[in-house]
């Protein structure tokens, strides 16, 4: 689930791990959002990625709000708020003598078939252009060579006669 979240530019990820202190849940995932369609498209990811596993939530509150969310997964709860409303509620001041693990780096995702394309157009982009230049430069220097070789032609004479004695020059 923070993966998802992160996937999604969720800010300060963190895992609080409530097993001892609660019987709701064990663990609450928390992060922050900078924008309310930014909180949105987080716990749409997390519904998602989640539903593709095969596991629905057993509640779903506030995402269509956008300040909010909370999705309940039974053992995990997670949270998703627009950054003002986390520091109002302030989730991590109230489990403060629980464990928490905050998620930094975002994993290694596979690239998308459309991050496979655009890495494809720009190598054929590039090796495109280098064939050209290279072909330019072979047309110019066998153009020249072939001048090189050419005998000069000769110039042509033209023939008169003058009118005084007729010889021709």
């Amino acid at each position: 689930m923070a993966r998802l979240a992160l996937e999604k530019q969720a800010d300060k990820v963190l895992v609080i791990n409530i097993k001892k202190l609660s019987s709701v849940a064990d663990y609450l995932l928390v992060c922050g959002a900078d924008s309310e369609r930014q909180v949105h498209a987080i716990a749409r990811n997390i519904e998602d990625g989640m539903r593709s596993s095969k596991v629905k939530p057993l509640g779903v509150e506030g995402a269509e709000r956008g300040r909010w969310a909370l999705l309940d997964y039974a053992d995990v709860v997670v949270h998703i708020f627009h950054e003002p409303v986390r520091a109002y509620y302030d989730l991590e001041g109230l489990w403060a003598e629980a464990p928490v693990t905050e998620v930094k780096d975002k994993p290694k995702t596979k690239a998308t078939v459309k991050d496979k394309v655009k890495a494809t157009a720009k190598v054929k982009v590039k090796a495109t252009a280098k064939v050209k230049v290279k072909t330019t430069a072979k047309v110019k220097a066998t153009a020249k060579d072939k001048l090189k070789d050419k005998p000069k032609a000769k110039p042509r004479v033209k023939k008169a006669t003058k009118a005084a004695g007729g010889e021709q020059e």
